[in-house]
């Protein structure tokens, strides 16, 4: 890995949200390979230079290019960013392991935790990439239609180092894009993780059409839930009070854009959970998510009744307003 500026980045994952983010890359006049698993995928957006699927009607500038092939992907540059969902980053990962040295970096804008070991995704890296110190996670509160659309927008990007950190934010940042600099990988990690579980919460809260101030209560009791998590692990607080922390969880339990708050939407009208899944016509975080923060919270002892709720509803088959009324009726406790 070099010190200079990224001139190239491979990204690997041509969903809504790696798109986004290689469209932001090429237009700041980086040379972006994005990678994605599907030939007919790769080939459609070869062809119409648009992701009609998930993006339709932004056209990719002429330093985005597009492959099915990871040899050559993963050739083509030091940088590596990937945004696959957090049941396929170990896999490809391990597939990487053989073509990447140890003057590769490597950065990941997936969000969540591994489901069968409820480990964070820098540990997996580390297991599957032991060659690559150079390690980062960008997130925040960001949607990937509005960062395709040139919309304002704020992350956070955390390092190892912090050359790298400097290195991601200026290849990211842009007069529609400001990005801020943390060497709290793991605080950043678990912020994007746990929000997405209590987005689901706030959608069911909604669809059940209990309002705004249950909504707001979520919010910020799911804020201290993942502030309880998070400190017992180390993040830094103003980490989870900051873009990865609260501005996450804020954007994705308010606005209808977020996957996982339609979900918890569609559950709390009614709907099961394959048939809103189908519907939605994407990958839902927060589903696989619920599973693995219960077991890093158990394995913890952290409290996390919110998030175990939510995992009830989708797992035990829990009626969501009985859920509800159960975290009313907890005993009466302090706030802090």
């Amino acid at each position: 890995m070099s010190d200079n500026a990224i001139q190239s980045i491979a990204v690997y994952g041509a969903g809504s949200w790696g798109t986004a983010l290689a469209l932001q890359l090429a237009r700041n006049g980086l040379e972006v390979l994005l990678w994605d698993i599907s030939p007919a995928h790769v080939e459609n957006l070869l062809q119409q230079r648009e992701n009609k699927h998930y993006l339709p009607g932004i056209s990719f500038p002429d330093s985005l290019h597009c492959s099915s092939d990871l040899q050559a992907v993963a050739a083509f540059a030091d940088y590596h960013l990937v945004v696959v969902p957090s049941h396929g980053f170990r896999g490809l990962l391990q597939q990487l392991a053989p073509l990447l040295t140890d003057k590769d970096a490597v950065i990941w804008a997936t969000k969540g935790l591994e489901l069968d070991s409820g480990k964070l995704l820098h540990q997996v890296l580390e297991e599957e990439l032991p060659q690559c110190q150079a390690y980062a996670v960008v997130s925040g509160p960001t949607f990937a239609s509005e960062v395709a659309r040139s919309l304002p927008t704020a992350m956070t990007v955390a390092a190892t180092c912090l050359a790298l950190a400097q290195a991601v934010a200026q290849a990211f940042h842009a007069t529609n894009y400001r990005v801020y600099l943390s060497n709290d990988v793991l605080g950043v990690e678990l912020g994007g993780a746990v929000k997405n579980v209590l987005a689901i919460a706030a959608g069911i809260s909604d669809g059940l059409g209990f309002g705004a101030n249950a909504r707001v209560a979520i919010v910020t009791r799911g804020l201290a839930e993942i502030m309880r998590l998070g400190t017992r692990f180390g993040a830094q607080p103003e980490t989870l009070m900051g873009l990865a922390g609260v501005g996450d969880l804020v954007l994705t339990c308010t606005d209808n854009q977020s996957r996982n708050r339609r979900l918890g939407l569609a559950l709390g009208q009614g709907k099961d959970m394959q048939t809103a899944i189908a519907e939605i016509g994407q990958a839902v975080e927060g589903v696989k998510s619920a599973q693995s923060i219960g077991k890093l919270a158990a394995a913890a002892g952290v409290e996390m009744p919110i998030c175990e709720a939510v995992y009830r509803i989708l797992y035990e088959q829990l009626p969501p307003r009985q859920a509800v009324q159960e975290l009313i009726s907890r005993d009466l406790k302090a706030e802090f």
